[in-house]
């Protein structure tokens, strides 16, 4: 039977102490009932509530903190359909290179996967991790590159090698980079997990079918560790979806621990249109990590843009910060427009007005991340609301001008606005973003 937040919180030490992450132990008993953290954040946690809680403050799916700075997350997921809540934590893209790659176009790629960046309405999209594929057999070799690509991109690596004797080299050439062994079996689980436990990496493990995965997970965990991630063995989209899907659903629908763990999958080539196929599945359906066989950004468009928008919570707009933001190199002179901190909408306004090729003041009250009409009907973008906002940014004392263009579709509000705005005069602009263009030619000289 699931615990409530009280019920946990009654077993929790009630001091507060913040060093869990949250404010208070309340707060963090909310997090544990609502499995979005784990037990072990609290270093003060006692015997009693670590055997009450166990596994039931675990999220059902880990997780896996990666890189240096642990920012990169895998796992923690608690749907199954984004609709009924959220997902959490992105799948992770990482690019491939082989050892056997020459020296030249091994630097092109690691150049290019730490220079890439992908910008969408105001959020700076990254490659997150590089995959080192041990192609030539060669241990040395094999470290040297995988330390070479973590000291160039400073991205957590996926060390991919089938000999024992090459993964601990390399997990000790990148100790402290808090990367991912691909792959124990159970073969080699025993001493794989050694060598991720002295290294600080997480292991990937992988076995023929589930039963066997989860009895090698189940294993690992009973010894001690923990930190693991999950490699299917298939052979065709179909499978991978198939086996993705019955692993999530056991871990969130039957709570099935061993199966509880991000996944992660390689694609290591075919065409184009295959391999995105192959990613997107992995973005849709609840892949951790996808390592993709080569540098491509025009695939990467797709795929951030598309991961973007599957990890969105549709329960909260994606919105900038409420300031003024200078369009062009606007002076004191120039044109005073407004409008909500929708993301879409502020990307699409600003965008209108460089492209008319006016300098330009855009302000952008807080609208909590709604679109203008929703904004203007829930009253969070109303004449008084904006002149106040105005107000506290110190705008007039910024501009010279006394007019804002607002959008045309809430043209009522101008009275308020003025009236709330002594000394201002409200100029109703298009009800398009598009006629932002003419408009500026008509009637701003």
């Amino acid at each position: 039977m699931a615990l409530s937040g009280l019920q946990i919180q009654k077993l929790l030490p009630k001091t507060n102490c913040k060093e869990c992450g949250s404010n208070t132990c309340l707060a963090f008993a909310m997090k544990l009932a609502a499995k979005k953290a784990e037990l072990s954040a609290c270093p003060y946690a006692s015997d009693e509530a670590k055997k009450v809680l166990g596994a039931a403050g675990e999220p059902p799916v880990k997780c896996i903190e990666l890189g240096p700075d642990k920012k990169l997350r895998v796992g923690a997921e608690t749907v199954l359909y984004r609709h009924e809540k959220t997902f959490v934590n992105q799948t992770a893209l990482a690019v491939n290179i082989n050892d056997t790659d020459k020296p030249e176009a091994v630097e092109k790629t690691l150049g290019s996967i730490r220079d890439y960046v992908l910008e969408r309405v105001g959020e700076k999209l990254r490659i997150d991790l590089v995959a080192v594929t041990d192609k030539s057999g060669d241990p040395a070799k094999f470290a040297n590159l995988c330390a070479r690509a973590f000291e160039v991109t400073r991205r957590p690596i996926v060390i991919r090698s089938s000999s024992l004797q090459s993964l601990t080299a390399a997990a000790k050439a990148v100790k402290g980079s808090n990367s991912v062994i691909a792959s124990a079996n159970p073969k080699t689980a025993d001493e794989l997990v050694k060598v991720a436990q002295e290294n600080g990496h997480a292991l990937t493990v992988t076995a023929p079918n589930l039963d066997e995965i989860s009895a090698l997970t189940s294993k690992i965990k009973e010894a001690g560790f923990n930190n693991l991630i999950l490699n299917f063995e298939t052979f065709s989209l179909s499978e991978q979806f198939q086996v993705n899907s019955i692993a999530r659903r056991a871990a969130l629908k039957d709570s099935f621990k061993p199966l509880g763990y991000p996944t992660l999958k390689f694609i290591d080539g075919g065409e184009m249109f295959d391999i995105a196929a192959d990613v997107i599945n992995e973005i849709t359906k609840y892949g951790g990590i996808c390592v993709l066989p080569y540098f491509d950004p025009a695939m990467l468009v797709s795929l951030m843009t598309l991961r973007l928008n599957i990890y969105t919570d549709p329960q909260k707009p994606i919105q900038v910060e409420p300031k003024v933001y200078p369009v062009g190199e606007p002076d004191r002179n120039s044109p005073v427009f407004i409008t909500t901190n929708f993301s879409l909408t502020y990307f699409i306004v600003s965008g209108e007005i460089e492209n008319s090729g006016t300098n330009a003041w855009l302000v952008v009250p807080e609208c909590e991340g709604m679109s203008v009409l929703t904004a203007w009907a829930a009253g969070k973008f109303s004449g008084a609301s904006i002149a106040k906002f105005i107000k506290s940014v110190g705008l007039e004392e910024q501009v010279a001008t006394r007019q804002i263009i607002i959008p045309g579709y809430v043209a009522q509000i101008s009275g308020e606005l003025e009236e709330s705005l002594p000394g201002w005069k409200a100029v109703v602009g298009p009800q398009e973003a598009a006629d932002i263009e003419s408009f500026v030619k008509a009637r701003i000289k």
